[in-house]
């Protein structure tokens, strides 16, 4: 009856049998991308198992109805026939659901990179500034984050900054975060008052797993450098940045925070999977777009999603018109409601391109 639920209540059994597995119980590192992605999975597997075992209640329950020749065994079976056949109604609601939000209620972790765009030292200082609200939020929220690189400046901004969030529905929920961000405000160094815009954009990348991105050794090149500071400055004296390029894509990722060439390898590597992920899913994303009015979810980076408007204290998202006068609460991290907003509107779309599917059917 939902066959992309039945598809992760599937690979949810496979991931169990794994976790029985003395190799992967041996193998840290695999045990945890296991329990990861086990862990998310939960959530729509479980649900279902429930369905199919209220299915089969529900047949023998009708077996019983049509064997029963006494009467008031008859009538018990025909109420408790009822009262699943309710249940169920009900359950079929709740699943529904779980198709609405499509996989990001299943996946926990994420990847997410802030870079200063135009407006000079203000623009980094705006991605630093938006860095802070998100860093509230997640703590908000009990999740954890790690830096995994960062490009200071010396006034405390960022030209960019890369960092992992892990934690119950943390990818579900800052999803549609992805975009343009502008700031209209008058900057520290203005001294005659004048509003200067400057903007920062935002990707958020889904935490990929191996068994997601099969990444080929041969189609990266892998470069050495040595890290670099705010100035020119140097970090360390050892080649420890590390600098990987896929090939068949082109894209290219640099990691230097770590002293260690193997911990910013293997750091440039999740980002470099998230990538590949995050492409994967643009192009699936187009697809519904072309059938949809309009796509929360598109993730273009060029795109312009939010204005945060400092005189006048209020912050608009353009993709779904909604405007809130509370900015100062907003950059301490109380992103709640603009989220619960942008989730809805998706939740409504993905309803209404599954009804257009059906029409067209």
């Amino acid at each position: 009856m939902f066959p992309s639920l039945e598809t992760k209540l599937k690979r949810f059994e496979e991931l169990e049998r794994k976790l029985q597995d003395p190799e992967v119980l041996s193998d840290h590192n695999r045990l945890i991308d296991i329990q990861r992605e086990y862990g998310g999975l939960k959530r729509v597997a479980e649900p279902v198992r429930e369905f199919h075992k209220l299915e089969a209640d529900i047949q023998a329950a009708r077996e019983m109805v049509e064997e029963e020749s006494d009467p008031d065994a008859e009538e018990y079976a025909q109420q408790e026939l009822a009262q699943l056949l309710k249940r169920r109604a009900e359950m079929e609601t709740e699943l529904e659901e779980l198709v609405a939000v499509g996989d990001s209620i299943t996946r926990g972790g994420l990847i997410m990179e802030i870079r200063a765009g135009t407006g000079g030292d203000e623009a980094a200082l705006f991605a630093g500034d938006l860095f802070g609200m998100y860093s509230r939020f997640i703590e908000n929220r009990g999740w954890k984050m790690e830096v995994i690189d960062s490009n200071p400046t010396e006034r405390g901004g960022f030209k960019e900054i890369t960092f992992s969030v892990s934690g119950e529905g943390a990818f579900h929920e800052l999803q549609f975060e992805s975009g343009g961000h502008r700031v209209q405000r008058v900057p520290e160094t203005e001294t005659q008052g004048r509003i200067h815009t400057s903007a920062a954009t935002v990707a958020v990348l889904p935490e990929a797993s191996d068994v997601e991105v099969d990444i080929n050794n041969e189609d990266l090149q892998i470069d050495t450098m040595r890290a670099g500071g705010p100035g020119g400055q140097k970090v360390n004296k050892t080649e420890s940045a590390v600098r990987i390029t896929h090939l068949p894509t082109g894209i290219v990722v640099k990691c230097q925070d770590e002293k260690s060439q193997h911990k910013n390898k293997a750091k440039a590597m999740r980002v470099l999977r998230g990538r590949l992920l995050e492409a994967k899913q643009r192009e699936a994303d187009a697809a519904r777009a072309a059938k949809r009015r309009t796509l929360v979810g598109s993730g273009d980076r060029s795109e312009r999603v939010r204005t945060y408007n400092f005189p006048q204290g209020r912050i608009t998202d353009h993709r779904i018109g909604l405007t809130l006068y509370k900015l100062d609460q907003f950059m301490q991290g109380d992103l709640d409601e603009m989220i619960a907003g942008l989730l809805e509107f998706d939740r409504q779309e993905r309803l209404r391109g599954d009804d257009d599917e059906q029409t067209d059917d």
